[in-house]
Protein backbone atom coordinates (compact mmCIF):
# COMPACT_ATOMS: atom_id res chain seq x y z
CA UNK A 1 0.00 0.00 0.00
CA UNK A 2 1.29 3.33 -1.01
CA UNK A 3 2.20 5.93 1.72
CA UNK A 4 -0.14 9.06 2.22
CA UNK A 5 0.43 12.17 -0.15
CA UNK A 6 0.90 15.57 1.01
CA UNK A 7 -0.86 17.78 -1.02
CA UNK A 8 -0.42 21.59 -0.55
CA UNK A 9 -2.05 24.59 -1.55
CA UNK A 10 -0.76 28.10 -1.86
CA UNK A 11 -3.59 30.07 -3.58
CA UNK A 12 -7.14 30.48 -3.73
CA UNK A 13 -7.26 32.85 -6.51
CA UNK A 14 -6.01 35.28 -8.51
CA UNK A 15 -4.46 37.80 -6.26
CA UNK A 16 -4.06 35.66 -3.22
CA UNK A 17 -0.97 35.84 -1.28
CA UNK A 18 2.28 35.74 -3.97
CA UNK A 19 4.60 34.46 -1.15
CA UNK A 20 2.49 31.89 -0.22
CA UNK A 21 4.48 29.72 -2.17
CA UNK A 22 7.55 30.08 -1.08
CA UNK A 23 5.95 29.45 2.31
CA UNK A 24 4.35 26.19 1.63
CA UNK A 25 7.79 24.86 -0.02
CA UNK A 26 9.82 26.22 2.95
CA UNK A 27 7.94 25.56 5.81
CA UNK A 28 7.69 21.87 6.16
CA UNK A 29 7.22 18.53 4.09
CA UNK A 30 4.68 18.51 0.77
CA UNK A 31 4.95 16.37 -2.11
CA UNK A 32 2.69 17.96 -3.98
CA UNK A 33 2.65 22.08 -4.66
CA UNK A 34 -1.44 23.51 -5.71
CA UNK A 35 -3.37 26.72 -5.94
CA UNK A 36 -6.85 27.41 -7.34
CA UNK A 37 -6.17 30.77 -9.78
CA UNK A 38 -9.46 30.65 -11.49
CA UNK A 39 -13.13 31.58 -10.30
CA UNK A 40 -15.64 32.05 -12.63
CA UNK A 41 -14.89 36.12 -12.57
CA UNK A 42 -11.24 34.94 -13.09
CA UNK A 43 -12.18 33.54 -16.66
CA UNK A 44 -13.68 37.12 -17.63
CA UNK A 45 -10.91 39.07 -16.18
CA UNK A 46 -8.78 37.16 -18.48
CA UNK A 47 -11.05 37.31 -21.33
CA UNK A 48 -10.31 41.23 -20.98
CA UNK A 49 -6.89 41.12 -20.23
CA UNK A 50 -5.95 39.15 -23.49
CA UNK A 51 -8.05 41.99 -25.67
CA UNK A 52 -6.02 44.16 -24.26
CA UNK A 53 -2.80 42.38 -24.19
CA UNK A 54 -2.10 39.48 -26.07
CA UNK A 55 -0.37 37.21 -23.97
CA UNK A 56 -3.18 37.85 -21.27
CA UNK A 57 -4.63 34.67 -20.81
CA UNK A 58 -2.98 32.96 -17.45
CA UNK A 59 -2.32 34.04 -14.32
CA UNK A 60 1.03 35.57 -14.65
CA UNK A 61 1.41 35.43 -10.66
CA UNK A 62 1.70 32.20 -11.03
CA UNK A 63 4.97 32.17 -13.04
CA UNK A 64 6.49 34.81 -10.97
CA UNK A 65 5.60 32.17 -7.71
CA UNK A 66 7.43 29.05 -9.69
CA UNK A 67 10.43 31.57 -10.27
CA UNK A 68 11.02 31.62 -6.11
CA UNK A 69 10.15 27.64 -6.09
CA UNK A 70 11.26 25.87 -9.15
CA UNK A 71 14.62 25.07 -7.95
CA UNK A 72 13.63 23.77 -4.06
CA UNK A 73 10.47 21.71 -5.91
CA UNK A 74 12.94 20.15 -8.34
CA UNK A 75 15.74 19.42 -5.36
CA UNK A 76 13.17 18.02 -3.47
CA UNK A 77 11.00 16.16 -5.75
CA UNK A 78 7.97 18.18 -5.29
CA UNK A 79 5.26 18.16 -8.17
CA UNK A 80 3.64 21.70 -8.87
CA UNK A 81 -0.08 20.88 -10.47
CA UNK A 82 -1.74 24.39 -11.08
CA UNK A 83 -4.80 25.57 -12.93
CA UNK A 84 -3.03 29.04 -13.78
CA UNK A 85 -3.31 28.37 -17.67
CA UNK A 86 -6.54 29.79 -17.33
CA UNK A 87 -7.96 31.08 -20.93
CA UNK A 88 -3.54 29.98 -22.53
CA UNK A 89 -2.19 26.73 -20.65
CA UNK A 90 -0.17 26.74 -23.98
CA UNK A 91 1.39 30.03 -23.18
CA UNK A 92 1.27 29.78 -19.44
CA UNK A 93 3.62 26.72 -19.66
CA UNK A 94 5.95 28.62 -22.40
CA UNK A 95 6.66 31.61 -19.79
CA UNK A 96 7.57 28.69 -17.16
CA UNK A 97 9.72 27.36 -19.50
CA UNK A 98 11.06 30.56 -19.42
CA UNK A 99 11.81 30.82 -15.48
CA UNK A 100 13.10 27.63 -15.80
CA UNK A 101 15.81 28.77 -18.47
CA UNK A 102 16.54 31.62 -17.11
CA UNK A 103 17.27 30.06 -13.53
CA UNK A 104 19.80 27.53 -15.49
CA UNK A 105 17.23 24.58 -14.63
CA UNK A 106 15.47 21.64 -16.89
CA UNK A 107 11.75 20.65 -15.23
CA UNK A 108 9.70 18.43 -17.28
CA UNK A 109 7.01 20.81 -17.84
CA UNK A 110 3.28 19.45 -19.31
CA UNK A 111 -0.22 21.33 -19.68
CA UNK A 112 -3.39 19.89 -20.50
CA UNK A 113 -5.79 21.32 -22.79
CA UNK A 114 -9.14 20.87 -25.01
CA UNK A 115 -11.39 23.23 -21.95
CA UNK A 116 -11.62 25.64 -24.22
CA UNK A 117 -14.66 25.21 -26.56
CA UNK A 118 -14.49 28.56 -28.26
CA UNK A 119 -13.23 27.34 -31.29
CA UNK A 120 -16.18 24.93 -31.78
CA UNK A 121 -18.59 27.34 -30.89
CA UNK A 122 -20.37 27.96 -34.13
CA UNK A 123 -20.67 23.99 -34.54
CA UNK A 124 -21.68 23.46 -31.22
CA UNK A 125 -24.61 25.88 -31.14
CA UNK A 126 -25.24 24.83 -34.66
CA UNK A 127 -25.67 20.99 -33.86
CA UNK A 128 -27.60 21.91 -30.49
CA UNK A 129 -24.86 20.21 -28.35
CA UNK A 130 -24.52 23.29 -25.72
CA UNK A 131 -27.97 23.68 -22.88
CA UNK A 132 -28.86 25.56 -20.46
CA UNK A 133 -27.54 24.81 -17.06
CA UNK A 134 -30.86 24.79 -15.40
CA UNK A 135 -33.80 24.93 -18.21
CA UNK A 136 -32.14 21.92 -20.50
CA UNK A 137 -33.19 24.80 -23.31
CA UNK A 138 -30.44 24.60 -26.03
CA UNK A 139 -27.75 27.98 -26.37
CA UNK A 140 -29.02 29.69 -29.28
CA UNK A 141 -25.90 32.24 -30.45
CA UNK A 142 -22.78 31.28 -29.60
CA UNK A 143 -21.17 35.17 -31.59
CA UNK A 144 -21.72 36.71 -27.84
CA UNK A 145 -19.47 34.98 -25.87
CA UNK A 146 -16.08 36.15 -24.91
CA UNK A 147 -15.45 32.69 -23.38
CA UNK A 148 -16.73 29.08 -22.79
CA UNK A 149 -14.73 26.96 -21.26
CA UNK A 150 -15.26 23.02 -19.68
CA UNK A 151 -15.11 21.91 -16.65
CA UNK A 152 -12.52 19.37 -17.07
CA UNK A 153 -11.41 16.27 -14.45
CA UNK A 154 -8.41 14.77 -12.62
CA UNK A 155 -7.39 12.33 -15.41
CA UNK A 156 -5.31 14.37 -17.95
CA UNK A 157 -3.35 15.43 -14.46
CA UNK A 158 -3.10 11.87 -14.10
CA UNK A 159 -1.69 11.43 -17.32
CA UNK A 160 0.90 14.17 -17.39
CA UNK A 161 2.29 13.10 -13.98
CA UNK A 162 2.46 9.14 -15.31
CA UNK A 163 4.31 10.86 -18.10
CA UNK A 164 6.77 12.30 -15.54
CA UNK A 165 5.94 15.57 -15.59
CA UNK A 166 7.46 17.98 -12.40
CA UNK A 167 4.84 20.67 -13.27
CA UNK A 168 1.69 20.11 -14.49
CA UNK A 169 -0.12 23.42 -15.85
CA UNK A 170 -3.78 23.22 -16.72
CA UNK A 171 -6.76 25.11 -17.93
CA UNK A 172 -10.40 25.23 -16.81
CA UNK A 173 -10.53 22.33 -14.50
CA UNK A 174 -12.61 21.77 -11.45
CA UNK A 175 -11.28 23.37 -8.32
CA UNK A 176 -10.64 19.73 -6.36
CA UNK A 177 -9.10 18.05 -9.82
CA UNK A 178 -5.63 19.63 -9.23
CA UNK A 179 -5.88 17.65 -5.31
CA UNK A 180 -7.57 14.79 -6.85
CA UNK A 181 -5.03 13.81 -9.78
CA UNK A 182 -1.90 13.91 -7.50
CA UNK A 183 -3.50 11.25 -5.26
CA UNK A 184 -5.30 9.44 -7.88
CA UNK A 185 -1.50 8.92 -9.91
CA UNK A 186 0.39 8.23 -6.11
CA UNK A 187 -2.15 5.73 -5.07
CA UNK A 188 -2.81 3.91 -9.07
CA UNK A 189 -6.81 4.27 -8.59
CA UNK A 190 -8.79 3.43 -11.40
CA UNK A 191 -11.30 5.39 -12.27
CA UNK A 192 -14.35 3.79 -10.81
CA UNK A 193 -12.80 4.14 -7.15
CA UNK A 194 -15.37 6.11 -6.37
CA UNK A 195 -14.92 6.02 -2.56
CA UNK A 196 -11.34 7.00 -2.71
CA UNK A 197 -11.84 9.86 -5.66
CA UNK A 198 -14.98 11.08 -3.80
CA UNK A 199 -12.28 11.40 -0.64
CA UNK A 200 -9.70 13.34 -2.78
CA UNK A 201 -12.64 15.79 -4.09
CA UNK A 202 -13.96 16.34 -0.76
CA UNK A 203 -9.91 16.98 0.40
CA UNK A 204 -9.78 19.38 -2.75
CA UNK A 205 -12.67 21.10 -1.59
CA UNK A 206 -10.97 21.87 1.99
CA UNK A 207 -8.14 23.27 0.37
CA UNK A 208 -9.35 25.07 -2.89
CA UNK A 209 -9.72 28.13 -1.22
CA UNK A 210 -6.09 28.73 0.97
CA UNK A 211 -6.95 30.12 4.41
CA UNK A 212 -10.41 29.74 4.29
CA UNK A 213 -9.92 26.07 5.71
CA UNK A 214 -7.09 27.60 8.26
CA UNK A 215 -9.32 30.23 10.30
CA UNK A 216 -9.63 32.84 7.02
CA UNK A 217 -13.32 34.15 7.00
CA UNK A 218 -14.50 31.52 9.95
CA UNK A 219 -17.37 32.42 12.27
CA UNK A 220 -15.24 32.17 15.02
CA UNK A 221 -12.33 34.22 14.26
CA UNK A 222 -11.94 35.94 17.83
CA UNK A 223 -10.63 31.85 18.88
CA UNK A 224 -8.49 31.37 16.54
CA UNK A 225 -4.43 32.02 17.05
CA UNK A 226 -2.26 34.01 15.18
CA UNK A 227 -5.53 35.51 12.88
CA UNK A 228 -3.36 38.56 11.30
CA UNK A 229 -1.14 35.88 9.00
CA UNK A 230 -2.21 32.91 8.87
CA UNK A 231 -0.76 29.76 7.01
CA UNK A 232 -2.39 27.84 4.17
CA UNK A 233 -3.50 24.15 4.22
CA UNK A 234 -2.18 20.87 3.33
CA UNK A 235 -4.03 17.69 2.78
CA UNK A 236 -2.31 14.32 3.55
CA UNK A 237 -4.75 11.52 0.93
CA UNK A 238 -4.48 8.23 2.31
CA UNK A 239 -4.82 4.95 -0.08
CA UNK A 240 -8.24 4.76 1.26
CA UNK A 241 -9.15 8.02 0.25
CA UNK A 242 -9.08 9.42 3.69
CA UNK A 243 -7.27 12.32 4.67
CA UNK A 244 -6.03 14.91 7.22
CA UNK A 245 -6.18 18.15 6.61
CA UNK A 246 -3.53 20.28 8.03
CA UNK A 247 -0.82 23.24 8.28
CA UNK A 248 2.51 23.75 8.28
CA UNK A 249 3.51 24.17 12.15
CA UNK A 250 4.74 27.46 13.36
CA UNK A 251 1.98 29.54 11.16
CA UNK A 252 -0.75 31.68 12.29
CA UNK A 253 -4.36 29.93 12.20
CA UNK A 254 -5.85 27.19 13.48
CA UNK A 255 -7.03 23.46 11.49
CA UNK A 256 -10.23 22.20 13.76
CA UNK A 257 -13.57 20.89 13.16
CA UNK A 258 -14.83 24.05 13.10
CA UNK A 259 -12.65 25.34 9.80
CA UNK A 260 -12.76 22.73 8.04
CA UNK A 261 -16.44 22.32 8.17
CA UNK A 262 -16.83 25.95 7.42
CA UNK A 263 -15.13 24.93 4.62
CA UNK A 264 -16.86 22.64 3.19
CA UNK A 265 -20.06 24.36 3.40
CA UNK A 266 -18.92 26.71 0.91
CA UNK A 267 -20.09 27.31 -2.61
CA UNK A 268 -21.94 23.88 -2.39
CA UNK A 269 -25.67 22.75 -3.24
CA UNK A 270 -27.31 19.60 -2.01
CA UNK A 271 -25.70 16.70 -0.56
CA UNK A 272 -24.28 15.61 -3.91
CA UNK A 273 -21.34 17.50 -5.30
CA UNK A 274 -21.41 16.17 -8.82
CA UNK A 275 -18.23 16.33 -10.90
CA UNK A 276 -16.28 15.51 -14.18
CA UNK A 277 -14.86 12.62 -11.75
CA UNK A 278 -16.71 11.41 -9.07
CA UNK A 279 -20.72 12.53 -7.31
CA UNK A 280 -19.26 12.95 -4.15
CA UNK A 281 -21.83 12.22 -1.31
CA UNK A 282 -21.36 15.51 1.00
CA UNK A 283 -23.53 13.66 3.47
CA UNK A 284 -21.44 10.85 4.34
CA UNK A 285 -18.54 13.36 5.55
CA UNK A 286 -17.11 12.54 8.83
CA UNK A 287 -14.26 14.73 10.62
CA UNK A 288 -12.40 13.77 13.66
CA UNK A 289 -10.03 16.54 15.42
CA UNK A 290 -6.71 14.07 15.71
CA UNK A 291 -4.35 16.68 17.11
CA UNK A 292 -3.74 20.43 17.15
CA UNK A 293 -4.53 21.73 13.66
CA UNK A 294 -5.11 18.01 12.40
CA UNK A 295 -8.54 17.25 11.04
CA UNK A 296 -9.15 13.95 9.45
CA UNK A 297 -12.04 13.22 6.85
CA UNK A 298 -13.03 9.41 6.61
CA UNK A 299 -16.32 8.09 5.17
CA UNK A 300 -16.70 9.63 2.91
CA UNK A 301 -18.66 7.60 -0.28
CA UNK A 302 -19.10 8.34 -4.46
CA UNK A 303 -21.44 7.66 -7.11
CA UNK A 304 -20.62 7.87 -10.44
CA UNK A 305 -20.39 11.73 -12.23
CA UNK A 306 -23.05 12.72 -14.60
CA UNK A 307 -22.42 11.97 -18.53
CA UNK A 308 -22.32 15.67 -18.71
CA UNK A 309 -19.11 18.11 -18.05
CA UNK A 310 -20.32 21.94 -17.10
CA UNK A 311 -19.65 24.59 -19.37
CA UNK A 312 -18.68 27.99 -17.80
CA UNK A 313 -20.20 30.76 -20.22
CA UNK A 314 -19.01 33.99 -19.98
CA UNK A 315 -20.35 37.25 -22.32
CA UNK A 316 -20.74 41.19 -22.30
CA UNK A 317 -23.53 42.39 -20.55
CA UNK A 318 -23.74 45.76 -21.75
CA UNK A 319 -22.67 48.92 -19.56
CA UNK A 320 -23.34 50.06 -15.80
CA UNK A 321 -23.00 52.98 -13.62
CA UNK A 322 -23.68 53.85 -10.21
CA UNK A 323 -24.00 56.64 -7.90
CA UNK A 324 -24.15 57.10 -3.93
CA UNK A 325 -25.97 60.04 -2.40
CA UNK A 326 -25.57 60.21 1.39
CA UNK A 327 -28.43 61.25 3.39
CA UNK A 328 -27.29 62.80 6.60
CA UNK A 329 -29.07 63.40 10.12
CA UNK A 330 -32.62 63.42 10.53
CA UNK A 331 -35.84 62.86 7.90
CA UNK A 332 -33.95 59.98 6.09
CA UNK A 333 -37.13 58.81 4.64
CA UNK A 334 -38.27 62.21 2.46
CA UNK A 335 -34.65 62.56 1.49
CA UNK A 336 -34.76 59.70 -0.46
CA UNK A 337 -38.09 60.18 -1.79
CA UNK A 338 -37.08 63.72 -2.97
CA UNK A 339 -33.52 62.33 -4.20
CA UNK A 340 -35.06 59.74 -7.03
CA UNK A 341 -38.22 62.07 -7.47
CA UNK A 342 -35.18 64.44 -8.57
CA UNK A 343 -32.74 62.32 -9.94
CA UNK A 344 -35.95 61.34 -12.80
CA UNK A 345 -36.87 64.79 -13.42
CA UNK A 346 -32.75 65.74 -14.43
CA UNK A 347 -32.54 62.43 -16.35
CA UNK A 348 -33.30 62.59 -20.00
CA UNK A 349 -33.70 59.19 -20.32
CA UNK A 350 -36.92 57.69 -18.49
CA UNK A 351 -36.62 54.82 -15.81
CA UNK A 352 -38.29 52.40 -18.10
CA UNK A 353 -35.97 52.95 -21.22
CA UNK A 354 -33.43 51.58 -18.83
CA UNK A 355 -32.48 47.64 -19.08
CA UNK A 356 -31.75 47.86 -15.26
CA UNK A 357 -32.57 50.59 -12.80
CA UNK A 358 -31.97 49.24 -9.14
CA UNK A 359 -32.54 52.04 -6.34
CA UNK A 360 -31.71 51.31 -2.56
CA UNK A 361 -31.92 53.43 0.67
CA UNK A 362 -29.22 52.30 3.14
CA UNK A 363 -29.60 52.74 6.80
CA UNK A 364 -26.29 53.11 7.94
CA UNK A 365 -27.21 56.23 10.10
CA UNK A 366 -27.78 56.45 14.24
CA UNK A 367 -29.90 58.15 16.50
CA UNK A 368 -28.43 60.75 18.43
CA UNK A 369 -25.28 60.06 16.43
CA UNK A 370 -22.24 60.68 17.48
CA UNK A 371 -20.30 61.09 14.61
CA UNK A 372 -20.76 62.99 11.52
CA UNK A 373 -20.17 59.57 9.68
CA UNK A 374 -22.59 57.52 12.09
CA UNK A 375 -25.31 60.27 10.82
CA UNK A 376 -25.39 59.49 7.12
CA UNK A 377 -27.29 56.71 5.49
CA UNK A 378 -26.97 56.03 1.60
CA UNK A 379 -29.55 56.43 -1.18
CA UNK A 380 -27.61 54.45 -4.18
CA UNK A 381 -28.54 53.98 -7.74
CA UNK A 382 -26.92 51.74 -10.19
CA UNK A 383 -28.37 51.42 -13.85
CA UNK A 384 -27.49 48.85 -16.79
CA UNK A 385 -28.22 49.29 -20.69
CA UNK A 386 -26.69 48.24 -24.39
CA UNK A 387 -25.91 51.97 -24.90
CA UNK A 388 -22.78 53.02 -23.22
CA UNK A 389 -23.90 56.98 -23.61
CA UNK A 390 -26.98 55.77 -21.80
CA UNK A 391 -25.40 55.00 -18.39
CA UNK A 392 -22.29 57.53 -19.35
CA UNK A 393 -22.60 61.29 -19.63
CA UNK A 394 -26.64 60.93 -19.14
CA UNK A 395 -26.49 59.41 -16.28
CA UNK A 396 -23.59 60.78 -14.44
CA UNK A 397 -25.36 64.84 -15.62
CA UNK A 398 -28.42 64.17 -13.67
CA UNK A 399 -26.79 63.17 -10.19
CA UNK A 400 -24.40 65.75 -10.37
CA UNK A 401 -26.67 68.84 -11.38
CA UNK A 402 -28.35 68.10 -8.36
CA UNK A 403 -25.78 68.72 -6.01
CA UNK A 404 -26.84 72.03 -5.10
CA UNK A 405 -30.98 71.89 -6.01
CA UNK A 406 -31.59 68.50 -3.91
CA UNK A 407 -31.39 67.55 0.02
CA UNK A 408 -29.69 69.39 2.57
CA UNK A 409 -26.37 68.06 3.48
CA UNK A 410 -25.74 66.73 -0.10
CA UNK A 411 -22.83 64.78 -0.69
CA UNK A 412 -21.72 61.70 -3.12
CA UNK A 413 -19.07 60.28 -5.12
CA UNK A 414 -18.38 61.14 -8.37
CA UNK A 415 -19.96 58.58 -10.75
CA UNK A 416 -17.04 56.43 -12.76
CA UNK A 417 -18.58 56.59 -15.96
CA UNK A 418 -20.21 53.70 -18.09
CA UNK A 419 -18.04 50.71 -17.27
CA UNK A 420 -18.68 47.29 -19.47
CA UNK A 421 -20.00 44.17 -17.17
CA UNK A 422 -20.17 40.77 -18.14
CA UNK A 423 -22.42 37.74 -17.37
CA UNK A 424 -21.89 34.33 -16.40
CA UNK A 425 -24.35 31.62 -17.69
CA UNK A 426 -23.69 27.82 -16.91
CA UNK A 427 -23.84 25.26 -19.66
CA UNK A 428 -23.91 21.74 -20.36
CA UNK A 429 -22.32 19.29 -22.66
CA UNK A 430 -22.10 15.44 -23.66
CA UNK A 431 -18.57 14.31 -21.83
CA UNK A 432 -18.32 12.39 -24.64
CA UNK A 433 -17.20 16.00 -26.90
CA UNK A 434 -14.97 17.16 -24.86
CA UNK A 435 -11.68 15.13 -24.74
CA UNK A 436 -8.74 16.52 -22.65
CA UNK A 437 -5.57 16.85 -24.60
CA UNK A 438 -2.11 16.46 -22.26
CA UNK A 439 0.89 17.85 -23.52
CA UNK A 440 4.53 17.46 -23.04
CA UNK A 441 6.32 20.60 -24.32
CA UNK A 442 8.30 20.18 -27.36
CA UNK A 443 6.23 16.78 -28.06
CA UNK A 444 3.11 15.92 -29.89
CA UNK A 445 -0.69 15.87 -28.02
CA UNK A 446 -2.22 12.94 -26.55
CA UNK A 447 -5.41 12.49 -25.75
CA UNK A 448 -7.06 11.33 -22.26
CA UNK A 449 -10.88 10.28 -22.71
CA UNK A 450 -13.66 12.45 -20.83
CA UNK A 451 -15.99 9.99 -20.52
CA UNK A 452 -15.75 8.20 -16.93
CA UNK A 453 -17.04 4.12 -17.05
CA UNK A 454 -20.74 4.22 -15.03
CA UNK A 455 -20.17 1.35 -12.88
CA UNK A 456 -22.76 0.83 -9.47
CA UNK A 457 -22.30 2.07 -6.08
CA UNK A 458 -23.94 1.69 -3.17
CA UNK A 459 -23.66 4.49 -0.78
CA UNK A 460 -24.64 3.89 2.91
CA UNK A 461 -25.10 7.05 5.18
CA UNK A 462 -23.99 6.92 8.49
CA UNK A 463 -26.91 8.58 11.24
CA UNK A 464 -25.87 11.19 13.46
CA UNK A 465 -26.49 10.36 17.08
CA UNK A 466 -30.12 11.10 17.97
CA UNK A 467 -30.52 13.84 21.13
CA UNK A 468 -33.64 15.51 21.87
CA UNK A 469 -34.29 19.15 21.09
CA UNK A 470 -33.40 21.54 23.76
CA UNK A 471 -35.68 23.11 25.10
CA UNK A 472 -36.25 25.98 28.38
CA UNK A 473 -35.46 29.00 29.19
CA UNK A 474 -34.77 31.29 26.26
CA UNK A 475 -32.57 34.62 25.87
CA UNK A 476 -32.84 36.93 22.91
CA UNK A 477 -29.07 36.55 21.30
CA UNK A 478 -27.97 36.92 18.28
CA UNK A 479 -27.99 33.84 15.97
CA UNK A 480 -23.92 33.90 15.85
CA UNK A 481 -23.35 33.51 19.74
CA UNK A 482 -23.89 29.79 19.12
CA UNK A 483 -23.78 28.92 14.95
CA UNK A 484 -21.59 29.29 12.31
CA UNK A 485 -21.87 30.09 9.24
CA UNK A 486 -20.11 30.66 5.31
CA UNK A 487 -21.71 31.78 2.24
CA UNK A 488 -20.28 32.72 -0.99
CA UNK A 489 -21.93 32.85 -4.64
CA UNK A 490 -22.61 30.52 -7.33
CA UNK A 491 -23.20 31.78 -11.03
CA UNK A 492 -26.67 33.98 -10.15
CA UNK A 493 -27.42 32.00 -6.90
CA UNK A 494 -25.82 32.37 -3.55
CA UNK A 495 -25.43 29.35 -0.76
CA UNK A 496 -25.54 30.36 3.00
CA UNK A 497 -24.10 27.49 4.63
CA UNK A 498 -24.75 27.21 8.81
CA UNK A 499 -23.32 24.60 11.32
CA UNK A 500 -23.55 24.27 15.06
CA UNK A 501 -20.52 22.93 16.93
CA UNK A 502 -22.69 19.87 19.32
CA UNK A 503 -25.84 17.88 18.63
CA UNK A 504 -27.92 19.34 21.07
CA UNK A 505 -27.17 22.40 19.28
CA UNK A 506 -27.80 20.67 15.58
CA UNK A 507 -30.95 19.53 16.94
CA UNK A 508 -32.58 22.81 17.84
CA UNK A 509 -31.09 24.58 14.57
CA UNK A 510 -32.34 22.12 12.29
CA UNK A 511 -35.65 22.36 13.99
CA UNK A 512 -35.59 26.01 14.11
CA UNK A 513 -34.07 27.56 11.19
CA UNK A 514 -36.38 26.33 8.26
CA UNK A 515 -36.62 28.41 5.02
CA UNK A 516 -39.57 30.68 6.04
CA UNK A 517 -37.54 31.34 9.17
CA UNK A 518 -34.47 32.21 6.79
CA UNK A 519 -36.69 34.72 4.82
CA UNK A 520 -38.15 36.20 8.09
CA UNK A 521 -34.83 37.16 9.54
CA UNK A 522 -33.08 38.04 6.00
CA UNK A 523 -36.26 39.55 4.77
CA UNK A 524 -33.78 40.98 1.50
CA UNK A 525 -34.50 37.14 0.61
CA UNK A 526 -39.22 37.00 0.84
CA UNK A 527 -39.29 36.89 -3.14
CA UNK A 528 -36.22 34.33 -3.40
CA UNK A 529 -36.74 30.67 -4.08
CA UNK A 530 -35.12 28.91 -1.53
CA UNK A 531 -33.49 25.27 -1.17
CA UNK A 532 -32.53 23.67 2.28
CA UNK A 533 -30.39 21.11 2.11
CA UNK A 534 -29.46 18.86 5.64
CA UNK A 535 -25.86 18.13 6.54
CA UNK A 536 -26.41 15.64 9.96
CA UNK A 537 -23.01 14.29 9.94
CA UNK A 538 -21.37 17.70 9.95
CA UNK A 539 -24.14 19.05 11.68
CA UNK A 540 -25.16 21.16 8.97
CA UNK A 541 -27.93 23.36 6.90
CA UNK A 542 -26.79 24.52 3.71
CA UNK A 543 -29.35 27.07 1.99
CA UNK A 544 -29.01 27.81 -2.44
CA UNK A 545 -30.55 31.31 -2.72
CA UNK A 546 -31.91 31.59 -6.59
CA UNK A 547 -30.91 34.62 -8.23
CA UNK A 548 -30.26 36.63 -5.68
CA UNK A 549 -26.72 37.81 -7.50
CA UNK A 550 -28.76 38.37 -10.56
CA UNK A 551 -26.29 37.58 -13.16
CA UNK A 552 -23.62 36.92 -11.52
CA UNK A 553 -20.82 38.82 -9.87
CA UNK A 554 -19.99 40.43 -12.16
CA UNK A 555 -23.36 41.93 -13.46
CA UNK A 556 -24.46 41.93 -9.55
CA UNK A 557 -26.08 45.09 -8.09
CA UNK A 558 -26.14 44.00 -4.80
CA UNK A 559 -22.79 45.85 -2.47
CA UNK A 560 -21.79 42.47 -1.59
CA UNK A 561 -21.86 40.92 -5.50
CA UNK A 562 -20.03 37.34 -4.23
CA UNK A 563 -22.77 36.69 -1.17
CA UNK A 564 -19.61 36.45 0.89
CA UNK A 565 -21.45 38.55 4.06
CA UNK A 566 -25.01 37.12 3.71
CA UNK A 567 -24.13 34.24 6.73
CA UNK A 568 -22.26 36.95 8.93
CA UNK A 569 -25.48 38.82 8.83
CA UNK A 570 -27.78 35.90 9.46
CA UNK A 571 -25.77 35.31 12.71
CA UNK A 572 -25.93 39.01 13.33
CA UNK A 573 -29.72 38.81 13.84
CA UNK A 574 -31.11 38.30 17.19
CA UNK A 575 -33.64 35.38 18.34
CA UNK A 576 -34.95 33.19 21.41
CA UNK A 577 -32.22 30.55 21.97
CA UNK A 578 -32.27 27.66 24.58
CA UNK A 579 -29.84 29.10 27.29
CA UNK A 580 -28.58 25.72 28.04
CA UNK A 581 -27.21 26.08 24.89
CA UNK A 582 -25.72 29.24 25.44
CA UNK A 583 -23.35 28.03 27.97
Amino acid sequence: MTEPIRIANCSGFYGDRVSAAREMVEGGPIDVLTGDWLAELTMLILARTRLKRPGGGYARTFVSQMEQVMGACLERGIKVVSNAGGLDPDGCADAVAEVADKLGLAPKIAYVRGDDLMPRMSDLVGERKLRNFETGEPIGDGSQYLTANAYLGCWGIVDALNGGADIVVTGRVTDAAVVCGPAAWRHGWSRTDWNRLAGAVAAGHVIECGAQATGGNYSFFKEVPGMARIGFPWAEIANDGSSVIGKHDGTGGEVSVGTVTSQLLYEIGGERYLGPDVTTRFDTIQLEQVGRDRVRMHGIQGEPPPETLKVCLNRLGGYRNEMNVFLTGIDIDEKAALMEDAFWQACPVSREDFDQVVTRVVRTDKTDPPSNEEATAIWRISVKDGDEKKVGRLFSNAVTELALASVPGFFGNSPSGARPFGVYEPALIDAALVPQQVVDRGAEARTVDSVIPSAPAAVEVETAPAVPVPCGRTRRVPLGEVYGARSGDKGGNANLGVFARGYESWAWLDEFLTVDRLRELLPELLEMPIDRYRFPLLRSLNFVVHGLLEEGVAASTRHDAQAKSLGEWLRARQVDIPESLLS
